[in-house]
């Protein structure tokens, strides 16, 4: 773990660090991002990309009011864990024993359950000028999970964009799979929907859901289908597409999709409106593409530029392992054992 340093400096000599409503706010700056962090729910709060005439704009949401992180906007750029995604029944069993974990989404889990990790003001570890590290330990029987995990998530910038890595060590067996949860409009925060965004994914299957969102176990060719975003489309399109065929969850993508390939690599492209595009890497097994059908426009759901969201304001684009893994012995194994180590990179590159 990178030793702790002085807090860094902007080009005015003032620091970076700031404490606004008594809630911690880092700023990762370089020439062509910034990130606004905070140590809550280890978050992306602001992802700023310089324009070519100079501007900045803001790509992903966040909450105007940092307590609406736990209510309203819950998941908004916060990383989710122990277990992102969802688990059947809320439970799961590991070497012949059976655990039980929250149940917060009926009678499922979900990201953790009700106290999961996004509601955790995590530690500052250490930090330079372009990086801050965030620690985390959650107790043995934490929501319900075996042993005691030691977690770090390190944010940094890189040429073109920002990478954000986790680790995590465990003192007795039991399961992790963890994300950073960002929405992303690349037209701008609190622009409006992006239907018009385009998704390129590179991923020949996905998992179909059940009505609750769990997976049914199939891992389904997307050929023909209104998932296939290989070649890049509309989301807005596919999304119409994919509820006629009926393979929506409330009327959108809430999917896990199977990258092809292994290693790091390009999981997905999206291109918005003004022509910006994103492009996703990660050395992760799938990512989840949800379209963001839970946002409401009642103007409850209040976004950092003061505008309240509209429905569907960001795609959230999560890489991962696939959901409720631990009760699928076919799917990639998310089991973390003593000894071992954890590890997981996705990179955010813009242009």
């Amino acid at each position: 773990m990178p030793p702790r340093t002085s807090p860094p400096t902007n080009s005015d000599g003032d620091s970076v660090i700031t404490v606004i409503n008594e809630d911690t706010f880092i700023t990762l700056a370089g020439d062509s991002v910034r990130l606004e962090l905070m140590p809550l729910g280890a978050t992306v709060r602001r992802f700023e990309v310089r324009l070519a005439d100079g501007s900045w704009r803001n790509i992903v949401l966040g909450a105007a009011n940092p307590a609406d992180y736990l209510t309203t906007c819950r998941y908004l750029g916060m990383t989710v864990g122990r277990f992102a995604n969802r688990i059947d029944g809320a439970r799961f069993t590991l070497d012949g024993v059976e655990y039980v974990l929250d149940a917060n989404e009926g009678a499922n889990q979900l990201h953790g359950g009700t106290d999961g990790f996004h509601t955790r003001t995590w530690t500052i570890a250490g930090q330079g000028s372009d990086w801050v590290e965030f620690g985390l330990t959650s107790p043995d029987g934490d929501q319900g999970y075996p042993g005691a995990l030691t977690v770090s998530t390190r944010y940094e910038l890189v040429p073109g964009g920002a990478q954000v890595t986790y680790r995590a060590t465990t003192d007795a067996p039991t399961v992790v799979n963890l994300t950073t949860h960002p929405y992303f409009n690349l037209d701008g925060e609190a622009s409006g929907s992006t239907d018009a965004h385009v998704l390129t994914v590179h991923a020949s299957a996905y998992t179909p859901n059940r009505d609750d969102g769990i997976p049914t176990g199939e891992v389904r060719d997307v050929t023909g289908s209104a998932a296939d975003f290989r070649a890049g489309r509309g989301f807005g399109e596919a999304r119409l597409a994919a509820d006629a065929e009926g393979i929506t969850r409330n009327e959108g993508f809430d999917h896990s999709f199977v990258v092809d390939g292994e290693g790091m690599r390009e999981h997905c492209r999206l291109t918005g409106a003004s022509g910006l595009t994103l492009t996703v890497e990660s050395d992760q097994p799938a990512i989840q593409v949800y379209g963001g059908e839970h946002f409401t426009i009642d103007g409850t759901q209040i976004g950092t530029s003061g505008a309240p969201y509209v429905r569907r304001p960001g795609i959230a684009l999560e890489t991962q392992h696939y959901p409720d893994s631990p009760n699928h012995p076919e799917f990639p194994s998310t089991v973390l054992r003593p000894g071992e180590e954890y590890l997981a990179t996705t990179r955010w590159l813009v242009g």
